[in-house]
Parts: C-alpha cells; sequence; structure tokens
C-alpha cells in the first residue's frame, strides 16, 4: 500500500519513542505526518515530486507534538497538493483502503488516515478545508479531529484555502486523537490566522439535531441512509430532532462551485501553471480554473457567506450539536476514475460546509453498512464546542469520553448523586459557572447506599474490601465557588479525597459512617443513575 511518501526506519522510531520520558502526554506515539506539513529533516513534496522542497523549519504542530512526547514516523501520501477526498490523485500511487478493497480511502489526508487503521501510527496529523480530515476516517474506521478553525496553528502548512484550512488528527480512538489536539493547540505569534478560544466553556451536548429522511433519500446511496437512520441518539441521552441543513448545504457548494476556490489558486496556481505536466490533471483542472475567477466574484461569494455563516448560526439555538453521516456514499476506485471530479464533489455533500460556516467536527466510526462497508458519522458544533463534540462523537462510537482540562486556578470536585448533570442540584454547581470536565468512575473501592433525604442522596464510604467502582462526573469551579458550594453541603456528606479509576484524586462526595449505617445499600447498581433507573 502506497501509504507512506518518506518513511523513517520503524526500529529507529521504536528506539527513539523508547526513550521518551513516560510522564509526557504522548509518550513514545507514532506520529505520522500528512506530507503538506514541514517536518526538518525530511522533505515536503504536497504530492507532487516536481514540487518537493527541503523545509528548514518544522510546523508548529509537529513541534508541539514531539515536546509532547511523539515520535515522527514519516510523511504520509495524499490528494496532491490536498485537493480532493479520493486518496488516489496522487503520483506516489492510490492509497488502498485496508478495510474496503476496491474502494476508495479517501482523502485527501488519505496516507494519514490508513496509517492509524493498519496500526503503522498511534496519532497521524492531516488538513481539512472541504473534509479531509473526516472522510477519510469514515472510510478507514478511524476517528478524525476537525478543530476549530485557528485553534491549531498552521505555521509549516502548505495551504489549499488558507481562509478556512484546518489541522486534522486521526487516531484509533477519540481520546487519543483528542490528546494530540490538546498539545498540539494553542495560539501561535507566527500564525497570522492563529486565534485564542473564546473565554468560558460551552456546556454538554444535550440536544442533538439529525438530517431529515428526505435529506438522506435525496443524497445518500442506501446502505449509508439506512445505517444512520438505525444509530439510536435516543439511546445514549440525547434529545433528537430534525434540523432544517439548506443554509449548510448552500455554504458548502460556495468553496468548488463559487469563486472562493480562487484561494487553492492564490497557494500553488504558478507552480501548476509552470509544471502541467507534473500536475495530476483533475488537481491541475480545478486550479488552473480558479485563476479565471474575478475579484469581484470572489467579494461577492465572500458576503454571501457571511450572510449564510449568520443564518446557519440560529441552528444552535434549537439543538447543542448535529450528526449527520460523514459521506453520502463509498465509490470504488474504478468510479473514481471514470469520473474523477463528479465523484469527488459528490462525496462532499456533508463535510464541505463545516470550515465555511467555522464549525468543529468530530468523525467517528459508527460500525457497517448492510453490504459490509464501513461507516461513519460526524458530529459537528459551533466554533470552541471542540470537547462537548469529542463526548458525543465517544459516545456514537461506543468509547471513553476524553478527558477535559480545567483551566488553571479551578477547583475540581466530583459528584454521584443529586449534583450529576440533569439532577435536582446540579443548578448549584451551573449557577457559580462550573462546567463538567469528564465523566467517569471512582477507583473500585467504594460503597454506596441510598440516604433517605430530600431530594433523595447517595452517602459514598470507602471501604477496605468489597468495593466497586461508582459513576461519577468531576466538574470544575473556581476557588469562591468551590468554597460556597461546599456551605451548602449538609451532614452527613462531606467533601473529601476521591481517588478516580485512573489513580488520580480530586475533591468528591463522601459520607460519615453513622450516615450510611440505616441506608440501602445499592453499590451493585454502578451508581446514582443505575439505581434511579432500577
Amino acid at each position: 500500500m502506497t501509504v507512506w511518501i518518506t518513511r523513517r526506519a520503524p526500529d529507529v522510531v521504536a528506539t527513539e519513542a523508547a526513550a521518551v520520558d513516560p510522564a509526557l502526554p504522548l509518550p513514545g506515539a507514532r506520529l505520522a505526518v500528512k506530507d503538506n506539513i514541514d517536518v526538518a529533516g525530511l522533505p515536503t513534496t504536497a504530492g507532487c515530486p516536481a514540487f518537493a522542497f527541503e523545509p528548514g523549519t518544522t510546523a508548529t504542530v509537529v513541534r508541539r507534538l514531539v515536546a509532547a512526547g511523539a515520535t515522527v514516523a514519516g510523511k504520509t501520501n495524499l490528494d496532491q497538493f490536498a485537493t480532493g477526498l479520493v486518496g488516489t490523485r496522487s503520483p506516489y500511487g492510490v492509497v488502498a483502503n485496508p478495510l474496503a478493497p476496491g474502494h476508495v480511502s479517501g482523502g485527501s489526508s488519505s496516507g494519514s488516515a490508513v496509517a492509524v487503521a493498519l496500526g503503522e501510527a498511534d496519532i497521524a496529523l492531516g488538513t481539512d478545508t472541504a473534509g479531509s480530515g473526516r472522510v477519510p476516517a469514515a472510510f478507514c474506521g478511524v476517528v478524525g479531529l476537525k478543530p476549530t478553525w485557528g485553534w491549531l496553528p498552521v505555521t509549516g502548512v502548505l495551504p489549499a484555502c488558507r481562509s478556512f484550512d484546518c489541522v486534522s488528527v486521526f487516531a484509533r480512538t477519540v481520546a487519543g486523537a483528542a490528546a494530540a489536539v490538546e498539545a498540539a493547540a494553542g495560539f501561535d505569534p507566527d500564525d497570522p490566522w492563529s486565534r485564542p478560544p473564546l473565554p468560558g466553556s460551552i456546556g454538554p451536548v444535550r440536544r442533538v439535531g439529525v438530517p431529515g429522511a428526505d435529506v438522506l433519500e435525496k443524497w445518500c446511496d442506501r446502505p449509508v441512509a439506512e445505517a444512520f437512520a438505525a444509530l439510536d441518539l435516543a439511546a445514549l441521552g440525547y434529545g433528537v430532532q430534525v434540523v432544517g441543513l439548506d443554509d449548510y448545504f448552500e455554504a458548502g457548494d460556495l468553496l468548488y462551485a463559487g469563486a472562493l476556490v480562487a484561494e487553492r489558486h492564490a497557494a500553488v496556481g504558478a507552480f501548476i501553471e509552470a509544471h502541467p505536466d507534473d500536475v495530476d490533471p483533475s488537481v491541475g483542472r480545478i486550479i488552473t480554473a480558479a485563476g479565471r475567477l474575478t475579484a469581484s466574484a470572489l467579494a461577492a461569494d465572500q458576503e454571501r457567506l457571511a450572510v449564510l455563516r449568520r443564518r446557519a448560526a440560529s441552528v444552535w439555538d434549537q439543538v447543542d450539536a448535529i450528526v449527520m453521516p460523514t459521506a453520502p456514499t463509498h465509490p470504488t476506485v474504478d468510479q473514481v476514475a471514470a469520473d474523477p471530479i463528479g465523484v469527488n464533489a459528490a462525496l462532499g455533500r456533508f463535510s464541505n460546509g463545516c470550515n465555511l460556516l467555522d464549525w468543529c467536527a468530530a468523525a467517528v466510526p459508527a460500525g457497517t453498512r448492510a453490504d459490509g462497508l464501513p461507516f461513519g458519522v460526524t458530529v459537528l458544533g459551533p466554533a470552541w464546542s471542540d470537547r462537548a463534540v469529542w463526548a458525543v462523537g465517544a459516545a456514537v462510537a461506543g468509547q471513553a469520553a476524553p478527558p477535559v482540562p480545567a483551566p488553571p486556578g479551578l477547583v475540581q470536585v466530583a459528584v454521584c448523586g443529586a449534583h450529576l448533570d440533569g439532577q435536582p442540584l446540579n443548578h448549584q454547581l451551573t449557577d457559580r459557572g462550573a462546567h463538567l470536565v469528564r465523566r467517569t468512575s471512582t477507583a473500585p473501592a467504594y460503597r454506596m447506599v441510598a440516604l433517605d433525604t430530600v431530594p433523595p442522596k447517595p452517602g459514598v464510604v470507602r471501604v477496605a474490601e468489597g468495593g466497586a467502582a461508582l459513576e461519577v462526573e468531576v466538574w470544575a469551579l473556581d476557588a469562591a465557588g468551590f468554597g460556597a458550594f461546599v456551605d451548602e453541603v449538609p451532614a452527613p456528606l462531606v467533601i473529601g479525597t476521591v481517588e478516580l479509576a485512573d489513580g488520580r484524586t480530586v475533591n468528591g462526595f463522601l459520607c460519615e459512617p453513622h450516615g450510611v449505617a440505616d441506608g440501602t445499600d445499592i453499590t451493585s447498581y454502578g451508581g446514582w443513575r443505575g439505581w434511579l433507573a432500577r
């Protein structure tokens, strides 16, 4: 499989990885880098040998991941100049799909997604303008996170459409990809497109929007529509409603059917026009045509996009996130060869609008279609809702949600009963500006009883033997809010030290021993929600 353009010797990578400090966030993780992202000492080709050059510096995102403990394994194949969603537009060869022989692996970040799917990399960097960090994830059965635009620096990344380009991350789990995003993210003064996150926190997702049956029938092949219809988001605890997507689709159409594609010509048009015989025909056709667009057409489409952004944002008054198929179909390599432009355009139906509207996304595996091909969905959210979107993606994929780092200066507290999200006393946290950090469990060393209180609450005690892991949520709030919160805790409950499943300790609810003496032991239910659902 033509996954790699430049690959470092695996034994050398393994030796370097073994020497990494295990206390780092990504100790020894093998990192694949899409070959439009610079790594000093390795050529950058962008999928075009005639374009290749030796970068003098390493891209900011790569430097940050290496500092976090990752080891660069090599540079991966891509649709040339990051133009395509198919994984076939490269002189280095078609990147074969390891899960679906004969079908495309998706692009343009094809090599990065396949490197993860094959286990040749633990994490991989891609780029995403129209869906290149999401479509390959769906076709290869891995996770692809497309962060909010500007959160991951693009210093040292060859642009496609600079106004919409994002660095994306692939991994086998949402938590693994999220850890890489957290390590690479942050403002970069050397990147004029970099921007710091908005202050404040976006709460957990409760309401999820989905496309209507008419949309699925219009754009998707039957196996995709049926697989999506079988997705039971309500069973995961979300309120589900159909939302309109006309503005989203219209914005997506502007990327290639409008004048915004002129940015691709600004990036590499001069090289392509000087080297027409060295360029993939489909890529050359798209970018050369983009050079004939007028400035007035570009200005008109930018104004139209501003209108669509404002209008499309109203959907966040109805729902907290949107879930849709990542791609409407999964073509074969032969189908792409027969109609390279048309098939590629169809693949972007559900992905093109995301970056243009300034939304974030998480593409996750969601099982298989009736015909056995891999199936994936994408969770979309407004800018800076990344961590909330990741949690939904993890739930859909049946994975553990990634931990959410608490901002410096905040106090974390584990709650296990009436203060859980959606329970009667949760407002005592949210009224003080607390935000949910993560859902997890305690170490297997606790016992829970149901207390006779109003509203009903559990009491938790640590025991030397016979204990179990119990469901908890970790919330974070400032010191003043934490103090006021503790003042409201009634006896026999106390705030003490609770050990979590990963061995870390936080403040949390415990109960004085005399308080549990007459309570009903509910440890076997695994937590308060399990008891309530009995």
